[in-house]
């Protein structure tokens, strides 16, 4: 089993590996947990594919990625949540995604895990500044960044279109 990176009051974050497949191919096959994916649905093996590159890529050259999210309450993965690193124009950035199976939706769930990385990000990684990319009709992870105290910073516009960025920067350490 892979060690805990870190735990919230209610899920156990630690790191992904291919024994995950099972639990998160059936997610990232479901239109509506995809919905505000630029790639959308994926197949079992191109999940397969997003894992090994989290695994090989985001772990090997970055030290940390998406991570799987378990339920403390019955063991269960149930999604998967973390940091993404993404090279823009005027550098890296680190953004906070999450993404949970439908049945956890409305229950706090992923406001608490992005509070969870935020603090795993600041405290252990120690990076500096960290953004949430969200979709403009997407309110509902719009909420998440809002109530983990990320705010709006800035509208981007990229090839999936027009996102708003919010971000949240390490307290008293200004970004330079």
């Amino acid at each position: 089993m892979p060690r805990t990176l870190f735990e919230t009051a209610r899920l156990i974050n630690r790191p992904l590996t291919l024994d995950d497949l099972d639990a998160l191919a059936p997610m990232y096959a479901d239109p509506e947990i995809r919905r505000y994916f630029p790639e959308g649905t994926q197949t079992r093996e191109q999940t397969k594919e997003e894992i090994e590159w989290i695994i090989n890529v985001y772990y090997g050259k970055h030290g940390y990625g998406l991570w799987a999210t378990i339920l403390k309450e019955t063991g269960a993965l149930i999604g998967r949540c973390g940091l993404i690193p993404w090279q823009q124009p005027h550098g890296l950035e680190t953004e906070v995604a999450y993404l949970l199976d439908k049945p956890y939706w409305g229950r706090g769930l992923a406001s608490e895990a992005a509070r969870g990385i935020i603090d795993y990000a600041f405290g252990t990684l120690r990076l500096p500044k960290l953004v949430c990319y969200v979709f403009p009709d997407n309110t509902a992870s719009a909420r998440v960044a809002q109530k983990a105290g990320m705010r709006f910073e800035r509208e981007m516009v990229d090839e999936y279109g027009l996102t708003w960025v919010y971000a949240l920067e390490k307290p008293g350490e200004p970004v330079i």
